[in-house]
């Protein structure tokens, strides 16, 4: 009986290493091929945030390796659209030995909970980081009545 359970162990051991060496096989070959497992083009959409902060909504996003001049952004009624590209120059006289950023091109589109007042917002790009802020209309922000 012992023969038989260390045939299986010996057997799960053999597929183990097996397994091991194609794993450093596909590691070897692209180090990049195990970090981008997620959807095609993901990684050039932007991560965002949004918080609400009552009187105004507050946008996070963000976009490393682009200027001002490669984003757009439109508000109108209660729908954000940001957009934007980013290009891969090669430098002349040089020839690629390896590329890994690449141009990217992203549209992200929200809607969100109450219509903005476009003629206020305000955005800024620090460190690779969008930040916008987006005061609600009026007639979106809370008031407090009083019973007379």
């Amino acid at each position: 009986m012992l023969t038989r359970w260390s045939d299986i162990d010996r057997m799960f051991k053999t597929i183990n290493l097996l397994r091991n060496s194609i794993d450093g096989l596909s590691s070897e070959f692209d180090r990049s091929y195990r970090w981008n497992a997620g959807w095609p083009g993901e990684e050039s959409i932007p991560k965002t945030n949004i918080y609400d902060r009552g009187g105004k909504f507050e946008v996070y996003a963000e976009v490393p390796g682009f200027s001002k001049e490669d984003l757009s952004i439109k508000v109108q009624g209660n729908y954000l659209e940001l957009s934007g590209t980013r290009k891969s120059l090669i430098p002349e006289g040089y020839t690629v030995h390896r590329i890994e950023r690449k141009s990217a091109t992203f549209s992200r589109s929200f809607t969100l909970g109450a219509d903005i007042d476009a003629e206020r917002v305000e955005a800024t790009l620090r460190n690779g980081i969008l930040r916008l802020s987006l005061p609600k209309s009026e007639a979106a922000v809370p008031r407090q009545i009083t019973i007379g």
